[in-house]
């Protein structure tokens, strides 16, 4: 009998518009008085938080919004600070309030039960599916399809070292520097490994946990410890510039996540997969100036320009690589191909079954309420909107990944 740690996702279309947007088929002109807010865990030097700033300046700039209708707040801590700028916001007029970073959740609900009139908006969260309440919503993306599809790049690569005769089948070992171990990080390099192995079936992945969202020096010892314990290829889950720089120095390919670090690593960036909130903004603040109900649990996907890839490195990415990821993406929008099918992986030497259970619904004890394989496959995208495959437990509560991954620590 084995338990599982869990955090998931669902899907809507969501489409751009300029200066009118549209609910329920009826043009909305956004009120000169309408104002959002947005709260960001750090600021532009973190990769992650840079991706979700940009996309709110693009989301209102394509609705036509002016600069002094939207509100950014950098650096706000996964504490009180966070339900504090949440209700400075909403005094500010503003008639919805987004926040990006997952320690944000408790103080985003606590806002959005003292001033219904206003939505909250949580990227990453759980829980908004089970509080019942109207004004608050949880949103993410099917990240784990291009995390799988950066993979395949990293897999391409590893099959041309070993044509080269750089390192042999049996040393196609993966690292890969994760940040915490919530399902988020695990769904995240699960996918990227199971991509990987799509292309190259003899590789192998060792995960070194840093127990912050941005630390960059912790990072980038992460990434040289994998290097130095043998790993060729380095990927992460992780929002500093630490992994990419300490590849670049050893001369190590490396996959990036939210952005493209060519820049800092043109040598050895690979490819990077991100989530673009452009579409989310557009749509919740389209359905909060129409009135209209916002999903509790919104997942953007390819199919929404949601889910993207950045550029390919052509100088460092083995040749074919671009074909295959768009062969590889076509099966995945067609429902040809799902990243996490059962026959592609083992826990512990066994194929997940039908009647296997997830914790979907928010429970501290993470305890399996929902069936969630089906089909062939394991539906990371159908029952909430942030990731749930998780950590996998035996009767002892040893934690297991799936089979060919090991991980290095599980302290945080």
């Amino acid at each position: 009998m084995k338990k599982f740690i869990a955090i998931a996702m669902s899907a809507l279309m969501a489409v751009s518009f300029s200066a009118a947007v549209y609910a329920d088929d009826e043009a909305v002109e956004i009120p000169e008085d309408f104002k959002a807010g947005f709260i960001f865990l750090h600021d532009e030097n973190s990769t992650y938080d840079l991706n979700f700033i940009n996309a709110a300046k693009q989301a209102a700039e394509n609705l036509g919004m002016s600069e002094d209708q939207i509100i950014l707040k950098t650096n706000v801590p996964e504490g009180q600070e966070c339900y504090e700028e949440a209700m400075d916001m909403a005094d500010q007029g503003c008639g919805i309030v987004f926040a990006d970073s997952f320690g944000h959740e408790d103080y985003m609900i606590q806002a959005a039960a003292e001033v219904p009139e206003v939505h909250f908006c949580h990227a990453t969260g759980t829980k908004a599916h089970t509080q019942g309440l109207d004004n608050y919503h949880n949103a993410f993306a099917s990240i784990y399809e291009g995390r799988f599809l950066a993979g395949v790049a990293a897999g391409m690569k590893l099959n041309e070292m070993i044509e080269n005769g750089e390192i042999s089948e049996d040393e196609a070992k993966i690292g890969y520097v994760g940040a915490f171990t919530y399902a988020e990080v695990i769904s995240g390099f699960t996918s990227f490994f199971l991509g990987a192995r799509h292309e190259c079936p003899s590789a192998t992945m060792e995960v070194t946990f840093t127990g912050s969202w941005y630390d960059e020096t912790a990072e980038k010892e992460g990434a040289n410890t994998l290097i130095e314990d043998g790993c060729v290829l380095i990927s992460q889950h992780a929002d500093s510039m630490g992994a990419p720089t300490a590849c670049e120095a050893a001369g190590v390919p490396d996959v990036s996540y939210n952005g493209s670090t060519i820049d800092a690593a043109p040598n050895t960036y690979l490819i990077s997969s991100k989530i673009d909130w452009t579409p989310y903004f557009e749509y919740a603040i389209k359905a909060a100036v129409a009135g209209d109900p916002i999903e509790a649990d919104w997942t953007g996907t390819i199919a929404t320009d949601s889910v993207q890839l950045t550029d390919l490195n052509e100088d460092v990415a083995a040749e074919g690589t671009a074909e295959e990821i768009e062969a590889v993406k076509a099966a995945l929008e067609d429902g040809s191909m799902h990243v996490f099918d059962t026959a592609a992986f083992t826990v512990g030497g066994e194929e997940l079954t039908e009647d296997f259970q997830a914790d979907v619904d928010d429970d501290p004890d993470y305890a399996p309420d929902t069936e969630v394989v089906s089909d062939g496959y394991f539906h990371e995208s159908e029952y909430r909107s942030a990731p749930y495959f998780g950590l996998f437990y035996d009767e002892e509560g040893n934690g297991n990944p799936i089979d060919g991954i090991t991980l290095l620590d599980v302290a945080f």
